[in-house]
């Protein structure tokens, strides 16, 4: 398939709804549930009514053939908010590693359940990262052990800056099961709904992204049945054996859900930076200083000139990573990584550049260019902070291994 960067119908409609359920019911919504740091049920209702927060539209996105539908998405519903934004699709990651590392039967039973049916809503999460294992994914120390007696696995150790952690229904959660192995000694679980010993650590209050809810996931010896190894003990088994003698499996559990997420993570950041991006551009055009527009004014001017430019840049990567990934390409220098390493920095660069030519109204809550700034932070911090991005692109392009 050749990759085209003028959009067909479906993507143009796509967007535009999209966009149009942003303006009309996000937005209005952001600052409240901003300043609530609550997680915005009644927002992901009306998104499920929409249709926007349900299987059936996750599974559109994933056989668009371009894999521009997802990114489209991303980019739309953020630049309505970031928080909300992240509600609505925080439970997406937790599929993702479903998918990722599941066979087809559990993606049949696990990934409907995350979401449930409007007035029925469910929620999914994504538990990987430690107290002492954020980027260096080698360091977990969450235990899965195999009870072979009862055919079932106990989870024990603590998650932490997991979205949707603890008021999820279905969390799905990455251990060890050989710890001589480090990151290849790795798999996944799932932890269906009232599983006993899972509960809620300590809920993060942050700087931005609010509306999202954030917060550490305690296993207690959570027991949970051997069909809930993502992949099955087989396949499982196999990988181990081939990682034992050296050979045969690179990548974790984790990162092959991540590798999968991080184009549309960066069409996120490009939805914060084009939000703020319009609010600075309406700004210079109407501010008068010394009796004209201010847009009029070299510095604002390039300025704005330099945020439009970022933001296409974003795009163009964005897209190119997520169509190769739809393609099944191999990223042969890191092109998922260069896309939400730059994307991610342009969101804070756009943000802060319109708070600044917004002077000090871009520093009160009267303009949202404020939020928009706290929330693009998070952007070069995770899924991978701005230094593994350029470590594993640097890597790529050098010919070392990426581990």
């Amino acid at each position: 398939m050749t990759p085209s960067f003028e959009l067909d119908q479906d993507h143009l409609d796509l967007r535009a709804w999209v966009r149009q359920f942003a303006a009309d019911v996000v937005r209005p919504a952001a600052a409240e549930w901003d300043e609530k740091e609550e997680f915005p049920w009644p927002v992901v209702e009306e998104a499920a009514k929409a249709g926007l927060y349900s299987v059936d539209f996750i599974v559109a996105q994933a056989l668009d053939e371009t894999g521009l539908g997802f990114p489209i998405t991303m980019e739309e519903l953020f630049w309505g908010d970031a928080g909300i934004g992240l509600s609505i699709v925080g439970t997406s990651l937790a599929a993702a590693g479903v998918r990722a590392n599941g066979t087809d039967e559990q993606v049949a039973e696990w990934v409907p359940a995350m979401y449930g049916t409007p007035g029925d809503l469910r929620l999914g999460a994504f538990c990987s990262s430690e107290p002492d294992a954020g980027s260096d994914v080698g360091a977990m120390r969450t235990r899965a052990t195999c009870d072979e007696a009862t055919d079932e696995w106990v989870l024990r150790g603590t998650k932490t800056w997991a979205t949707n952690g603890g008021i999820a229904d279905v969390h799905v959660v990455t251990a060890v099961v050989d710890p001589d192995l480090r990151t290849r000694g790795q798999a996944s679980f799932v932890v269906p709904p009232g599983t006993k010993g899972l509960s809620q650590g300590q809920k993060f209050h942050k700087h931005g992204i609010r509306a999202s809810h954030t917060a550490e996931v305690v296993l207690d010896d959570v027991r949970v049945p051997g069909r809930c190894l993502l992949g099955g003990k087989e396949r499982l088994e196999a990988r181990l054996a081939r990682a034992r003698q050296g050979s045969g499996a690179r990548g974790n559990a984790s990162m092959a859900t991540f590798e999968r997420t991080r184009p549309s993570v960066g069409a996120q950041a490009i939805g914060i930076a084009r939000a703020a991006y319009e609010v600075a551009l309406d700004y210079a055009r109407t501010r008068e200083q010394f009796g004209k527009p201010i847009i009029e004014n070299q510095a604002i001017a390039f300025a704005l000139a330099d945020m439009a430019t970022s933001i296409e840049a974003s795009r163009l990567l964005v897209w190119r990573a997520a169509w190769m990934a739809r393609q099944g390409k191999t990223f042969e220098v890191a092109e998922g990584s260069m896309s939400k390493l730059f994307a991610g920095e342009t969101a804070v660069k756009v943000t802060g550049q319109a708070m600044q030519i917004l002077g000090g109204n871009g520093f009160t809550r009267e303009y949202p260019v404020e939020r928009m700034a706290r929330d693009a932070r998070i952007y070069t911090v995770f899924e991978g902070t701005s230094e593994i991005q350029r470590l594993v692109i640097a890597r790529s392009i050098s010919g070392a291994p990426i581990r």
